[in-house]
């Protein structure tokens, strides 16, 4: 146990705490709260994650919770049932089993839970509040998405992602780690045998599930946005792979929500690769102290999206910065949303409302191609986690191999949100 003094709280750090579960079962949990907080309860912030508090986050949760903790927190971080210290076994990604788990009630807390998290620990605060547990207040999901099926790590517009073999290599190797003896014991050998004899290949589940099935159904809270009843804080960057579903949220949710875009990649927003970052924990603290701590910080008197509106600049792998400023709008969607449509002319774009007799369109025209197989190696990472050149390139190289429709040249700058 630890004595922390550079906030406003000082806070003790608990790094291997055992939260028994209705079946026996112990998770372990890394702890941050305020000095005095199990006679003086606070609201509890919970981080749940596979991803192995004394290793694989670390440095992050150091970040993190520290932090909010010092504000007058109490910051929760849980390895999911299998994964790190914790006892059991990690057989899939959000199993009812998990989300079941969720936290059991403790003397430092003061019954108002606010859950928060990025990709993973974002999918399951979304899956949590949809099941509705009272305690639940309300929830920060960064780089997560409403639906596991047509818009996750596993398919996308109706194709196969090659990020799905990688993502289910990590937790391959992920799940082939025993415990931190420190921790357990003598007990490290037995629970790491047992998670090598049952965690299996999840690539193999995942691909015998291809169609839209009850499979992912369970944990798509788009199946029922009504069922979320807790406000919505929606966090994505343009270089992640998830900036889509913050939109279909804040349209279809009926709750108090945010939405929050930048030029990040697969990043919380205070460690946004490309820049530039933001001081997004002392958001975050907005966000709880108005909905855990009944204090009115003014957040929801701001717009409802704020995105990082991107100037054009040329393509490559990797930024430092993208150039671009913060626009708000109120609603989304917003009044401001206008389509304009084209029709499809031999090699360019013609708009659909201009005369016909100028259009040139033979509708009974064909037009096809013969690709190189290596179109598309130049499009980039589906979602990119900046940790190396995986943006997409200057792909005028491929335009020779692909079906390519293009405008009249633009008189006039054209902003695309």
């Amino acid at each position: 146990m630890k004595v922390i003094k550079t906030f406003p709280y000082e806070i003790l750090g608990e790094d291997h705490v055992c939260i028994r579960m209705t079946d026996g079962v112990h998770l372990s949990a890394k702890i941050w709260r305020p000095i005095g907080s199990n006679v003086l309860p606070v609201p509890a912030i919970l981080e749940f994650i596979p991803y192995r508090k004394r290793f694989g986050t670390a440095i992050r949760d150091a970040v993190n919770h520290r932090y909010i903790a010092g504000q007058g927190y109490a910051c929760v971080r849980v390895d999911l049932r299998g994964s790190g210290e914790s006892e059991g076994v990690l057989e899939d990604e959000y199993l009812p089993q998990e989300l079941d788990d969720g936290m059991a009630a403790q003397p430092w807390c003061d019954g108002n839970v606010g859950m928060m998290g990025i990709s993973w620990g974002g999918f399951n605060a979304l899956q949590i509040a949809a099941l509705q547990p009272p305690a639940l207040k309300a929830v920060v999901a960064a780089s997560a998405t409403d639906d596991r099926f047509a818009d996750d790590i596993h398919h996308m517009g109706g194709c196969l992602l090659g990020d799905t073999l990688s993502w289910a290599s990590v937790m391959f190797s992920y799940n082939s780690l025993p415990p931190d003896p420190a921790c357990v014991g003598k007990a490290w050998r037995s629970m790491w045998l047992q998670r090598l004899e049952g965690s299996g290949l999840w690539l193999e589940k995942w691909l015998r599930h291809q169609r839209r099935d009850e499979y992912w159904r369970h944990g798509s809270i788009c199946e029922n946005y009504g069922a979320i009843k807790c406000p919505v804080f929606a966090v994505s960057g343009w270089a992640d792979g998830y900036s889509n579903a913050i939109f279909r949220m804040l349209a279809k949710l009926d709750v108090p929500r945010k939405g929050l875009i930048g030029p990040w990649s697969h990043r919380y927003p205070h460690f946004g690769e490309p820049g530039p970052a933001i001081g997004f924990l002392q958001e975050l603290v907005r966000w709880w102290d108005h909905w855990l701590k009944g204090i009115d910080a003014g957040i929801m008197n701001e717009p409802m999206l704020r995105v990082w509106m991107q100037e054009s600049v040329p393509p490559t792998t990797s930024y430092v910065e993208r150039p671009g400023r913060w626009v708000g709008e109120p609603i989304w969607p917003s009044a401001k949303v206008e389509e304009i449509e084209y029709d499809l002319a031999p090699g360019r774009l013609m708009l659909a409302t201009s005369p016909i007799a100028t259009r040139e369109i033979d509708n009974g025209e064909t037009v096809s191609i013969q690709s190189p197989l290596t179109v598309g190696l130049f499009g980039g990472k589906w979602c990119s986690y900046a940790a190396g050149p995986d943006l997409a390139h200057d792909q005028r190289q491929e335009d020779g191999g692909a079906l390519v429709f293009e405008s009249e040249a633009l008189t006039a700058p054209l902003e695309v949100l």
